[in-house]
């Protein structure tokens, strides 16, 4: 994948959730809402980020392995794991 779609496609992930968080906030605000309405919108706003956390995550240990040999290699993909599963 291209750099630059790489970025557009993370640009609209991340747009998503704030669109997300954006409704969560209007329905706090809201009296008359679903009480699990903002929770639901809580939890979809939490996958999709992590889900782009791991994207963006995996993306760069690739981008970083290419520069490193075998022992830094794996040294590195567990600290991203690390990252990750945090």
């Amino acid at each position: 994948m291209k750099v630059n779609k790489r970025i557009k496609t993370a640009e609209q992930r991340i747009n998503n959730i704030i669109g997300q968080l954006e409704g969560v906030k209007k329905m706090l605000a809201d009296e008359r809402r679903d009480c699990f309405a903002p929770l639901i919108q809580l939890k979809a706003a939490r996958s999709a980020l992590a889900a782009l956390m791991e994207k963006i995550v995996t993306a760069e240990l690739s981008h970083c392995l290419v520069n490193y040999r075998q022992p830094n290699k794996i040294r590195l993909e567990k600290m991203f794991k690390e990252i990750i599963n945090k």
